[in-house]
């Protein structure tokens, strides 16, 4: 049974261990075929800093976002992509619901969710499904699939867009796991000719 805060929105409890403001450091590595195949293939490395922020304004979800910076052994510090979005627990919506767009419910919510309303939404199999949509500065929008089982998540891209400009990018998976009060992640990606393969993962610390 979920232990609700009394100053959290139900639907988000669950993702509560999340709140809150991270940083920390990282690694990146992943190698992408050349023009040539194999013999020239192209392998990015190093080290990054990481910040990422979890918060809510009341509404059944968690607002999200992340920085980093490429930190190399050799030359400047660099900005890479920052990401913006939203994560929140699967549920249908209702007619108490707002949307699309600016529309607003049909029917005002005469009550708050509960506890029990979410408590309705665990799987057989333990945890909760899970809708994350990411989007990130270079042009490119992600929506992952899911589930949140206590201090662990698993989330998988079920749609990927990109503007024209962008860079190729097929696919993704990411996991984060609360671990000895730090927020540990992995990402992997399928970008630029290379399969679905490790890409980053970092330790962070909350501030």
């Amino acid at each position: 049974m979920l232990d609700l805060p009394s100053d959290l929105p139900a639907d988000i409890v669950p993702l509560s261990w999340l709140l809150g403001v991270w940083e920390g450091s990282g690694v990146i590595d992943y190698e992408v075929p050349g023009p040539d195949g194999d013999d020239d293939a192209h392998r990015y490395q190093g080290e990054f800093a990481h910040r990422v922020s979890f918060s809510h304004d009341g509404g059944p979800f968690l607002n999200y976002a992340a920085t980093a910076t490429f930190t190399p052994e050799d030359g400047e510090p660099m900005a890479l992509v920052a990401e913006t979005g939203f994560w929140r627990l699967a549920r249908p919506a209702d007619a108490q619901d707002s949307g699309p767009g600016l529309l607003p419910p049909r029917e005002v919510r005469t009550a708050e969710r509960t506890v029990d309303d979410v408590e309705a939404l665990r799987r057989p199999e333990g945890g909760f499904a899970i809708e994350v949509s990411i989007a990130h500065s270079d042009g490119m929008l992600e929506l992952y699939l899911g589930r949140i089982d206590g201090p662990r998540i698993d989330i998988a891209t079920d749609a990927v867009v990109r503007a024209e400009g962008a860079k190729e990018y097929g696919a993704a998976t990411r996991m984060y796991g609360l671990v000895d009060g730090h927020l540990l992640w992995a990402w992997d990606i399928a970008a630029l000719g290379a399969g679905l393969r490790s890409h980053a993962s970092a330790r962070l610390a909350k501030v």
